[in-house]
């Protein structure tokens, strides 16, 4: 191994401190950038969000304006006079025009919002007639009031028990508040219109007190009437007693009728009715002076004669065996109902007892009842 000497180490070239206008020659790499994005600024997507956000609370705003402006007008106090205010519905009429109506006429200040209210609720068909408005009132309660009939004007027409269908024309003809269609019109006439199949009127209408609106017609009347009479009847003769000398209802209307003359007691109805279907079970003649009397039509002056119970008419049921041909008068559900459940017992005869009571004595003797009569004389002669 020899001893040659190692080259010379090259010099290090002396560090330069840096300045500040000195930069490194050696190229720096760059930094990693972050995980996170930064989100920037004025987004559009954030941007129309807050755009729509703020039209929808606008126009919520505003349909609650609206819609509190609407309730308002609808609460509020309209133009009532304090006498009230009348208004009259004809047959066909619509809200439509009765709204139109009513701001015609000043009471309603607006049809908008009355036209909305119906359009969103459920409204009853209007009934005809005459109404009454009463203040105070708002346009919600008129309308509510309009829809359930409030306020209806009505007027009425009692129709008394026992009475003739004449009379009862003559009633309807009085009436200031019924409208007169039948003034020139036979009962024949009057039966066709109301398609009734019985050849005479008598017997066929309820007595009784009806309430109507002003302006209804007779007609119509006659033919609310007629539906009570039959609904009546039909009932009672469903419930009828077994074993009675009737061949129709319309016997029974029959026998109803004179019941009715008979008696204003009216306890004394199932009493008379047992009477006189006795007598049609044993073959006797009715002998009542009602029938005589409905027999004489207008002849009849307030008094029977014994020449009239012995005057042949088809009514006169001293003469005639069996039922008149026709009810002779309207008879109540009362006497229809006694009529077809007449009391049981054995009397055969009747007489008032003439002491101012409308009570009768009943007999089941020929006997009995001519000392009934001679009681009656007395008692008419008085002491």
């Amino acid at each position: 191994m020899s001893d040659t000497p190692k080259p010379p180490r090259k010099p290090r070239a002396a560090r330069t401190p840096k300045t500040g206008t000195e930069t490194s020659t050696k190229p720096r790499k760059p930094r990693a950038k972050r995980a996170t994005t930064r989100i920037p600024k004025n987004n559009p997507p954030q941007k129309q969000f807050h755009l729509l956000r703020s039209s929808v609370i606008m126009v919520l705003v505003c349909l609650c304006a609206l819609l509190a402006w609407g309730y308002w007008g609808l609460l509020k106090t309209i133009d009532v006079p304090t006498a009230g205010y009348k208004l009259q519905i004809d047959k066909g009429q619509h809200y439509a025009d009765v709204i139109e109506q009513l701001n015609s006429d000043g009471v309603l200040p607006s049809t908008v919002w009355a036209k909305l209210y119906l359009r969103f609720h459920t409204t009853k068909p209007l009934q005809t007639g005459t109404y009454l408005f009463k203040p105070p009132l708002n346009t919600m309660q008129l309308l509510a009031q309009l829809s359930n009939g409030e306020g209806l004007v009505m007027t009425k027409i009692t129709v008394v028990e026992g009475i003739s269908f004449k009379q009862l024309r003559q009633q309807l003809a009085r009436h200031p508040q019924v409208k007169q269609t039948l003034s020139h019109k036979t009962d024949s006439e009057v039966l066709a219109l109301l398609g009734i199949e019985e050849r005479h009127p008598e017997g066929l209408f309820a007595p009784d007190t009806y309430i109507f609106p002003p302006d209804e017609t007779d007609i119509k009347i006659l033919s609310r009437l007629y539906q009570q009479q039959q609904k009546i009847l039909k009932q009672a003769w469903a419930n009828r007693a077994a074993n009675l000398p009737y061949q129709s209802p319309y016997d029974a209307l029959i026998m109803a009728s004179i019941v009715e003359k008979e008696t204003a007691n009216a306890a004394e109805r199932p009493q008379i009715a047992g009477v006189f279907v006795r007598r049609l079970q044993q073959g006797m003649r009715l002998q009542t002076d009602p029938t005589v009397i409905y027999g004489m039509g207008d002849s009849y002056n307030g008094n029977i004669r014994k020449t009239d119970l012995l005057t042949y008419t088809p009514y006169n049921t001293y003469r005639i065996n069996g039922l008149p041909p026709t009810p002779i008068a309207l008879p109540s559900k009362a006497a229809i109902e006694a009529a077809l459940n007449p009391a049981a017992g054995t009397e055969v005869y009747f007489v008032a007892k003439g002491d101012g009571t409308g009570r009768h004595t009943f007999s089941t003797t020929l006997n009995e009842h001519n000392r009934a009569v001679q009681a009656y004389l007395q008692a008419r002669k008085g002491p």
